[in-house]
């Protein structure tokens, strides 16, 4: 079959006045709403997962303790020569959390102070102590837990002579 030049031309007319046809095509007019900007759509982040919390649940104090960091004899009355160990007992997760442990004497005067970093998740043990090899004044003492620079819990002890 053999096509002529005017077949080719023909059809290339109707082509041609089809797509015109097409690109010339009006849009009924808009209503002035529809003539307004759409509304914005949130690009806010989902809402946060809920803080990771991290409590103190108690202070141990005692002379020894076990592998699990924790007091294996609770006291609140110690020689000049001991060692006192503080357990904080801590529940909750974090990625990150901080322990102080600051230790006063009678007076308020600061005998120590040191902090630890933790990253619990589920219940924890975290421990302190202080020492002093040539005997600690008869009196009473505290020690005042800090989680994250907030006061959480103070035990109160004493020294006998």
């Amino acid at each position: 079959m053999r096509y002529s030049r005017q077949t080719f031309f023909s059809l290339g007319l109707c082509f041609a006045l089809v797509i015109f046809a097409a690109c010339g095509k009006s849009e009924p007019p808009r209503s002035p709403q529809a003539t307004a900007s759409p509304p914005a759509t949130s690009t806010a982040p989902p809402p946060a997962a809920p803080a990771a919390t991290v409590t103190v649940t108690t202070v141990e104090l005692g002379k020894q303790i076990g592998a699990d960091k924790r007091v294996t004899q609770q006291m609140t009355s110690f020689a000049p020569k001991d060692t006192i160990y503080a357990t904080v007992v801590t529940n909750g997760s974090a990625p990150s959390a901080t322990l102080t442990a600051k230790w006063t004497y009678q007076d308020g005067q600061v005998v120590n102070e040191s902090t630890q970093s933790i990253a619990p998740n589920g219940p924890a043990a975290t421990e302190f102590h202080i020492a002093k090899p040539d005997g600690w004044p008869t009196g009473t003492y505290k020690v005042e837990v800090s989680l994250n620079g907030r006061s959480t819990a103070t035990k109160e002890f004493e020294v006998k002579g």
